[in-house]
């Protein structure tokens, strides 16, 4: 009767965000995919390397009876404006193209670096444990990664209540949205917590805290104000963007690679390398999100001026180019996207995706390996501008 009600209530959480799906509201995703078909083979083929399609990764989380009731409490928001709304929305919506890659490419670089070596000790797995080459406790630490995101992603959806509008909703739905979100977000991080406990490594639970540290302080630099918003300081550089980039999204994800490796006890040189490899990888996805507004006049350019276009830009051309045209997004992408730093931009993802593969040369060949840079080779092909 239990699974049967959880059921239930998942089926009404879909429901109401698709109602919800039909009142303009923008979708709230921290790394879009490009919807290329050359991206969408290289996700479908590398889910089989794996053994199962990563859309299901935290299904044993979503079962919960403590979720399924939360899934009941969002319907009330419908009508609103909460941001947790379309972040529900993002999730059913993303869902359709497997886009939970974090959890993939982890299970794809434990496949590609295999079995732990016979002469290394304090590993509790053997070679027999293996599903599709990779251990169970990579498989969970898959799921935990997947958690903490989706964690942070909830948690981000908590509205400043100072600033809201009369078109956003009242203040007691808005209110009671900010407490889901803050309710929801925490269980996904305990749930996730408590998993990363289970897996008994305290070099890993070390390292997956510092990627949450990185999370949270992802959103106190000076590319964010106190709402959450993307500003353009007058010092900014391009640094400044990959600091950025590397605590909201890159430090889960190389992390996460190298302590899966970690887990199957492969030594420091190989660890490093994984390591590598999320890094760039997740600087490459960064960029290729951040240029979608300026190859595409039809894509939302709302948030822009955190983006790499608009702060090489400015890093090049000083602040004041784009102050001048404040609050006007389609102006500064109109500008932008006729200047230098497009291509500029291009290199830098096409650079980042060079680095990640060559990270993977201690691999030995494997389909795994070639999954990884069928990925990586997908993020940075550009497809001709459109007018």
């Amino acid at each position: 009767m239990q699974v049967r009600n959880t059921f239930i209530g998942i089926s009404r959480l879909l429901s109401y965000i698709r109602v919800a799906h039909t009142q303009n509201a923008r979708c709230f995703v921290s790394w879009n995919q490009p919807k290329t078909s050359d991206w969408k083979k290289a996700v479908s083929e590398a889910e089989k390397i794996v053994g199962y399609p990563t859309s299901f990764m935290s299904l044993r989380c979503l079962l919960s009876d403590e979720l399924a009731n939360v899934a009941l409490q969002v319907r009330k928001l419908v009508g609103t404006k909460h941001p947790l709304l379309k972040t529900a929305r993002g999730f059913l919506d993303n869902g359709k193209h497997s886009l939970q890659t974090r959890g993939l490419m982890i299970l794809l670089i434990s496949k590609a670096a295999g079995a732990k070596s016979e002469n290394m000790e304090n590993v509790d797995h053997a070679a027999d444990e293996m599903v599709s080459g990779i251990y169970p406790s990579q498989r969970q630490l898959a799921e935990i990664t997947e958690m903490i995101n989706t964690a942070n992603l909830v948690h981000r959806g908590v509205v400043n209540l100072d600033t809201l509008k009369e078109t956003d909703g009242s203040l007691k739905d808005m209110e009671f949205g900010n407490k889901i979100a803050v309710l929801s977000g925490d269980f996904l991080l305990t749930s996730a917590s408590t998993g990363l406990a289970e897996l008994r490594n305290t070099k890993v639970v070390e390292l997956v805290s510092m990627a949450i540290g990185d999370m949270m302080s992802a959103e106190f630099t000076s590319l964010r104000d106190r709402n959450g918003q993307g500003v353009l300081p007058e010092d900014v550089t391009f640094s400044c963007w990959e600091r950025q980039t590397f605590l909201q999204s890159g430090s889960l994800l190389s992390r996460g690679c190298r302590s899966a490796l970690e887990l199957a006890g492969h030594n420091e040189q190989v660890q490093m390398a994984a390591e590598e490899f999320g890094k760039n990888i997740a600087y490459a996805r960064q960029m290729n999100e951040d240029l979608l507004p300026f190859a595409n006049l039809g894509v939302d350019p709302n948030g822009i001026l955190s983006s790499a276009p608009v702060i090489r830009y400015a890093e090049v051309h000083g602040p004041q180019s784009i102050d001048t045209f404040s609050g006007h997004e389609k102006i500064i992408t109109t500008i932008i996207r006729d200047n230098e730093t497009i291509e500029w931009c291009k290199e830098k993802c096409r650079d980042y995706g060079r680095k990640a593969i060559t990270a993977l040369d201690c691999f030995e060949p494997s389909e795994a390996k070639s999954a990884l840079v069928n990925i990586v080779q997908a993020t940075t092909t550009f497809k001709p501008v459109k007018s």
